[in-house]
C-alpha cells in the first residue's frame, strides 16, 4: 500500500510553456538534488534553504540539461511530510522529461497518479476528505465550485464529520460499560438521554446531506439537455447561452442530427449543456440515430429544458415529450413569442401543473435568456444556500457515507423508543460511527483508497 521509495513526476500539464515543474518526494530527495544540480556558488542543498527558490542548472555529467529555480521542502513542513524537491525549467516536454530521466537514473521511481496526495494522506498531513477535494479544486469549472472545494481542503467538512463521531464515539463508550458491568453501581444513561444525543447527531448528518446535491452539482455540472421537436429554436438556445454561434441554424427541420455537448458558466453553475436532435418520428437512418440518442440524454440528464413554439399547436411530438416531465426537473421555454401567439402559459398548465416554470423566449431577439439563466441558479441553490456554509458535500461517496450514517441513526432512535437492549443500541452506533469515519478515512478500505488516489492526475 506504501511506497517508501523517492518518487518523481512531471507536475504541470502536457505541451508547451513558460515554465514546468518536475516533483520528487522522498527520503533521497535531497541526496538527488545534490547530485544533479549546481548552484553559481557551487554548495549542498543544506536545511537553510528551506523553501527557498535557488537559482543554478541541471547537469547531466558534465553537460547543462537546463538553467532552473529549484525549491527544496525539508520534512515534516512539506505537502507530503517527506523531504521534497520542486525543479521549475522550461516548459518544452525535451527539459521536462530530460530532467525526469536524471532523476530516474539515480536511484528514484516514477510516481503513480496522485501518490504525492496518497503520501499525505498516509503520512497524516490530509484526511481523506480533503485529499479528494485536491482534484476537486484542480478540476473545479467555476469559482463557486472552487471555493467550496477549498474550503473542504481547509478542513471544514472533516471538522462537522469529526464532531459527530466523538458524540457517537462517547454514547459508545458509555454503552460498553453498562453492556460489560451491569452489576457495578454506574450511571447508566437513559433511553431519553441517548435519544437527545441521537437525534443531535442525526440532526448534524441530515444537515450535511441538505446541501449535497448542489455541492454534487457545483462539484460535476448540471446535466442539462435541450429537447424539443425539430426547428423550435433548440440550437438557437445553445447559441444564445454561450454567446457564440456553436450550432448550425436554419428553417429546414432536422438540421441538428447529433447531440452538441458544451459547458457554461451559468450564475456560478457549471452546466453541462447536450443540444440534442428534434425527437420526432422519421425514415432518415441518420436523423433516426441523432433522435435516440437524445432519448438517451434526456433519460439521465439533471434538468430537461423543454423548448416550444408559442406560434403554434402542440403537436403529437410535443404532447410524447410531456408525458416524460413528469416527475423531473424542468423547464419549457415558449419559444418565438415575438410572433402572433398560438399556445399560451394556461394550456401548458393544463397538462404540466404548475410546478414546471414556463419562460416566455424569442431566441431571435435575445429575450427570455436573463429569466432562463435566472431559474436554473434558483433550482440550483433552491433560493437559500450561502457559500458562506463552508460544509458542503460535493462528493457521491461521501453522500453515500452520510445516508448510511443517518440510516444507522434513526435505526438507533427506533431502538430507543421500543426499549431494546443496549447491544442492539451499539451496533448501530457503531454502523453510523463507522459511515462517517469512511468520509474522513478512519475506517475506509485499503482497496478503495488505492482506487480514489488511481483517479487523481500524474504529479498531484
Amino acid at each position: 500500500m506504501f511506497r517508501e521509495d523517492t518518487i518523481v513526476a512531471i507536475s504541470t500539464p502536457p505541451g508547451e510553456g513558460a515554465i514546468g515543474i518536475v516533483r520528487m518526494s522522498g527520503e533521497l530527495s535531497m541526496q538527488i538534488a545534490n547530485k544533479i544540480f549546481r548552484q553559481k556558488k557551487d554548495r549542498d542543498i543544506t536545511i537553510n534553504d528551506h523553501r527557498k527558490m535557488l537559482y543554478g542548472h541541471i547537469y547531466k555529467n558534465e553537460s547543462v540539461v537546463d538553467e532552473v529555480l529549484l525549491v527544496p521542502m525539508f520534512s515534516p513542513a512539506t505537502y507530503t511530510r517527506e523531504d521534497l524537491v520542486e525543479i521549475h525549467c522550461h516548459g518544452g516536454m525535451v527539459p521536462l522529461t530530460e530532467i525526469v530521466k536524471l532523476i530516474l537514473e539515480n536511484g528514484a521511481s516514477m510516481a503513480e497518479p496522485g501518490e504525492f496526495t496518497k503520501r499525505a494522506f498516509l503520512n497524516g498531513r490530509l484526511d481523506l476528505a480533503q485529499a479528494e477535494s485536491v482534484m476537486d479544486l484542480i478540476q473545479a469549472k467555476t469559482p463557486q465550485g472552487f471555493e467550496v472545494a477549498y474550503n473542504q481542503l481547509e478542513g471544514h467538512l472533516s471538522g462537522k464529520v469529526d464532531a459527530v463521531r466523538a458524540e457517537l464515539l462517547s454514547a459508545m463508550a458509555q454503552l460498553e460499560v453498562c453492556i460489560d458491568y451491569p452489576e457495578e453501581d454506574i450511571e447508566e444513561m437513559t433511553y431519553s438521554e441517548m435519544t437527545d444525543r441521537f437525534k443531535a447527531a442525526e440532526k448534524s448528518v441530515s444537515a450535511l446531506l441538505e446541501n449535497s446535491e448542489t455541492g454534487r452539482i457545483l462539484r460535476d455540472g448540471l446535466s442539462t439537455v435541450i429537447v424539443g421537436k425539430p426547428n423550435v429554436g433548440k440550437s438557437s438556445l445553445l447559441n444564445a447561452l454561450l454567446r457564440e454561434s456553436r450550432a448550425i441554424v436554419t428553417d429546414i427541420p432536422g438540421t441538428t442530427r447529433d447531440v452538441i455537448e458544451e459547458t457554461l458558466n451559468v450564475r456560478g453553475v457549471p452546466v453541462k449543456l447536450v443540444d440534442t436532435a428534434g425527437i420526432r418520428e422519421t425514415e432518415d437512418l441518420v436523423e433516426k440515430l441523432g433522435v435516440e440518442r437524445s432519448k438517451a440524454f434526456f433519460n439521465r440528464a439533471d434538468l430537461v429544458v423543454f423548448v416550444l413554439n408559442a406560434a403554434e399547436a402542440l403537436s403529437p411530438e410535443d404532447e410524447d415529450i410531456m408525458k416524460y416531465l413528469k416527475d423531473r426537473r424542468a423547464i419549457v421555454l415558449l419559444n418565438k413569442s415575438d410572433l402572433d401567439p398560438v399556445l399560451d402559459e394556461m394550456t401548458l398548465r393544463d397538462r404540466l401543473g404548475n410546478e414546471i416554470p414556463v419562460i416566455r423566449t424569442s431566441l431571435i431577439q435575445e429575450e427570455g435568456i436573463q429569466e432562463l439563466e435566472d431559474e436554473i441558479a434558483k433550482m440550483v441553490y433552491g433560493g437559500q444556500m450561502s457559500l458562506a456554509e463552508r460544509s458542503v458535500v460535493t462528493n457521491l461517496r461521501h453522500q453515500d457515507a452520510l445516508r448510511r450514517a443517518a440510516k444507522s441513526l434513526g435505526d438507533a432512535l427506533g431502538s430507543c423508543k421500543e426499549g431494546m437492549p443496549y447491544d442492539f443500541l451499539q451496533v448501530d452506533v457503531r454502523n453510523a460511527y463507522d459511515a462517517l469515519g469512511e468520509i474522513t478515512g478512519e475506517t475506509v478500505e485499503n482497496d478503495l483508497i488505492t482506487k480514489i488516489f488511481s483517479q487523481f492526475c500524474l504529479g498531484k
